[in-house]
């Protein structure tokens, strides 16, 4: 039900944040404007995994039909060694049955074009800068450049890991380096291993480097690789399709292969970085939302889905308390702070045991894999994907 307010909301942002909150308030009959530095709005080329918590919440939105057909289903997902090894064949349509749907697996630019043409005509504007804001007990005003003043009862921050915002709300918090450079890659590829029909695909993990392959939808393969490395020495590389290569050269499978296959503008390479989490996303009129509040690595392929859950909670909180725009920001800290938390800290734990590098340590990981029961691989995810707002 279609609930008016009086409402009138800046989100700062126009990524898959700053949309997600905007259509979750527009749903509720709140008045919202999406301020967008870029003069388009252009995702790189990558995929973006969406596990069953953000697929309910997409559907929440009256999206998660759209991303389902257009996306793909993971309907297989190994992780092997990187000379092919099988260590686990996660139990996918258990999961599925339990939770009630899939994940799915969508390119990041289709998933943002489904949000964006959800919203009302004239929602979004483009190519505004944030310099600086405002605010009093009555009202917050962002000012963009050129002098553009635009004011509101909210400002929402959803303006990504560097964001403005943050900067101008909360003392510094670092960005910490996770260890390892990523690689994205997508190209048009085949292999009988991995029909297209059944979608999904692999992880395989070596000494300190990681390869993933899966369907993306539309005839596609997402792969990505992770590369422990020093800070700042891959993600400038000239050929970034050759390094790849020289990374990966003798792995198991189609991995040589879809790398190969890569034309080498639809490569792109990312430092990958966290924050420590904070116990306050807010101040006045002004918060925080998605990478902007809890940047966190990907290793539990969560922060699309936390961001999707950040919208739905803070739209929910301003229309409990539509009176009183701190108590609602309050609320929304309350259900989303510690939850944000245990995914950063899972996701940095994770990328330990990922990237390995010992080959002791190696070896008891890739045993305790072998030998974990079906139902403990299914309970030790059960708090995160099977999670609901």
């Amino acid at each position: 039900m279609k609930i008016s307010s009086t409402y009138n909301v800046i989100v700062n942002g126009g990524g898959l944040g700053g949309l997600s909150v905007a259509n979750a308030l527009q749903q509720l009959g709140i008045q919202v404007s999406v301020y967008e530095r870029a003069t388009e709005l252009k995702e790189m080329g990558a995929g973006i995994v969406l596990a069953a918590n953000a697929i309910k919440a997409l559907d929440k939105l009256g999206l998660g039909e759209k991303v389902r057909s257009l996306g793909s289903s993971v309907k297989k997902a190994e992780i092997r060694t990187w000379d092919g090894k099988l260590l686990v064949d996660l139990p996918v349509h258990k999961q599925a049955e339990q939770y009630g749907t899939y994940s799915y697996l969508i390119h990041r630019a289709d998933l943002q074009n489904i949000l964006y043409e959800n919203l009302n005509s004239g929602t979004v504007f483009l190519g505004r800068k944030l310099v600086n804001k405002e605010q009093d007990t009555s009202k917050v005003r962002a000012i963009y450049e050129k002098k553009e003043v635009v004011e509101g009862d909210l400002l929402i921050g959803a303006d990504g890991v560097h964001s403005k915002i943050r900067s101008l709300l909360i003392d510094s918090t670092p960005l910490r380096y996770s260890g390892f450079t990523a690689f994205r890659g997508i190209a048009n590829f085949e292999d009988d291993r991995f029909p297209l029909e059944q979608g999904g695909g692999f992880e395989a993990w070596g000494h300190g480097r990681r390869f993933g392959y899966s369907h993306l939808g539309k005839g596609r393969i997402f792969w990505f690789a992770a590369i422990n490395t020093p800070l700042a020495t891959l993600k400038n590389s000239e050929n970034k399709k050759m390094t790849a290569l020289e990374y990966f050269k003798g792995w198991w499978g189609p991995i040589e292969a879809v790398i190969e296959s890569t034309e080498e503008t639809n490569i792109i390479t990312h430092e990958i970085f966290d924050r420590k989490p904070i116990n306050s996303w807010s101040q006045g009129r002004t918060v925080l939302l998605g990478d902007a509040a809890h940047p966190m690595l990907p290793n539990l392929g969560q922060g699309g889905a936390q961001a999707l859950e950040d919208a739905l909670v803070l739209s929910r909180s301003l229309i409990k308390y539509p009176e009183d725009i701190e108590q609602a920001l309050r609320e929304y800290e309350r259900i989303r702070i510690p939850r944000t938390t245990k995914v950063i800290r899972g996701s940095r734990a994770m990328a330990r045991i990922m990237q390995l590098e010992n080959p002791i340590s190696i070896q008891v990981r890739n045993l305790l894999l072998r030998t974990m029961p079906t139902s403990l691989q299914m309970k030790r995810l059960e708090w995160l994907v099977g999670y609901e707002v």
